[in-house]
């Protein structure tokens, strides 16, 4: 399969990215100042990231569309805003995770932003579960760029006037080079930022105007320490179709509304789990020293029975400590409980945490 690349590929040449594979795309991993300098400067002042390679699927609404899409996502779409974004999953009828995925009204109909893993076997799915009774497309014609850190609004503002009205998961039109942009008030950071779905043949001049505010390229490897301190999953490695929502620790993604109606995939699932709790659960984890327990890592109970893994583990570079996500049976998931973690074949201490490592600093409403 050829592997593809972005609009941007050029731009990231230009300024030095070492380059891997990621979701069939040729992806920046790293500039030549490093992730930990990246990291800090998302966190301090400024990141973009290029991730012009997830979907962006539109679905045309003929007034029906919302009670069509309710069969499928457990959430309130009936009675969404105009322009108001929710976070969501794509799931199986034993609600295993498909995707994870932001879900947006706009004129017209619905955005999906959608995992790039998965997009192209999501546009299918979509397709079979709406009974191919809507206008959809997977626009690959635009780029999108998320720009994060606390001085994401007062740089991006230096070149698209407005943006500073806009509040936490809500989005608008917005104009740059006499075109059209979209921008939602979102990322995966941690920490305030915009998301903007822009044409592929001005995408270029937009982060280079970008980058002469201030603004930092960040590559993949510093977007995974970013998002973990944050306690945000990574699709494929802490959610994917053999866990739930319940179990992964994202009921609060489930609208109160639906939980009572139901009538959506996985919801006899997701219900009963609810009323009777999980076998595992997601938890943050920290060990004791400074060893870092990479996806697949064993974890032992006191007791030396393995009753756990790994899925995400890192040094996080803003907390100073090494810290992962995974998931463990739930009589072991209380917070300060002691647990091992066997790293190169040799136990080390660690103990079960509160998630976030990272408090989040999202804008809720606008400046």
């Amino acid at each position: 399969m050829e592997i593809k690349k972005t609009a941007l590929y050029s731009l990231h040449q230009k300024h030095g990215a070492k380059f891997v594979p990621f979701a069939n795309y040729e992806m920046p991993i790293q500039y030549p100042t490093g992730i930990i300098a990246e990291h800090k400067a998302t966190r301090e002042k400024v990141g973009i990231f290029d991730v012009s390679h997830m979907g962006q699927l539109f679905i045309k609404d003929d007034n029906q569309l919302a009670e069509d899409l309710e069969k499928i996502f457990p959430i309130d779409l009936k009675n969404i805003l105009l322009n108001q974004s929710k976070y969501s999953f794509l799931m199986n009828e034993n609600a295993g995770i498909h995707d994870d995925l932001i879900i947006t009204k706009i004129k017209d109909g619905f955005n999906i932003v959608l995992n790039a893993v998965c997009k192209n076997s999501d546009f299918e799915l979509l397709k079979k579960l709406l009974n191919n009774k809507y206008e959809m497309r997977l626009n690959d014609n635009l780029s999108l760029v998320a720009i994060q850190g606390p001085k994401a609004c007062e740089i991006l503002e230096k070149i698209i006037s407005g943006i500073s009205d806009l509040k936490f998961m809500n989005g608008n039109y917005f104009s740059y080079s006499s075109k059209n942009v979209y921008i939602t008030r979102s990322g995966y950071t941690g920490e305030d930022g915009f998301e903007i779905s822009i044409k592929n043949e001005i995408v270029e001049i937009f982060v280079e105007a970008l980058l002469k505010e201030g603004g930092k390229l960040i590559g993949l490897g510093a977007r995974d320490t970013l998002r973990l301190e944050a306690g945000l999953c990574l699709y494929g490695h802490d959610i994917d179709i053999k866990t739930t929502p319940v179990e992964a620790n994202l009921k609060w993604a489930i609208s109160k509304k639906r939980l009572i109606t139901g009538r959506f995939l996985g919801y006899e699932k997701i219900n009963s789990q609810i009323e009777s709790g999980t076998k595992k659960v997601r938890v943050g984890i920290t060990p004791v020293n400074k060893i870092i327990a990479r996806e697949k890592t064993k974890i032992y109970n006191e007791e030396n029975k393995i009753i756990g893994e790994i899925t995400s583990g890192t040094y996080g570079p803003s907390v100073q400590k090494s810290i992962a996500m995974g998931y463990i049976d739930s009589k072991f998931s209380n917070i300060d409980i002691k647990i091992f973690l066997e790293v190169r074949g040799k136990k080390y201490p660690a103990k079960i945490c509160k998630l976030p490592f990272y408090k989040k600093n999202y804008v809720k409403g606008a400046k």
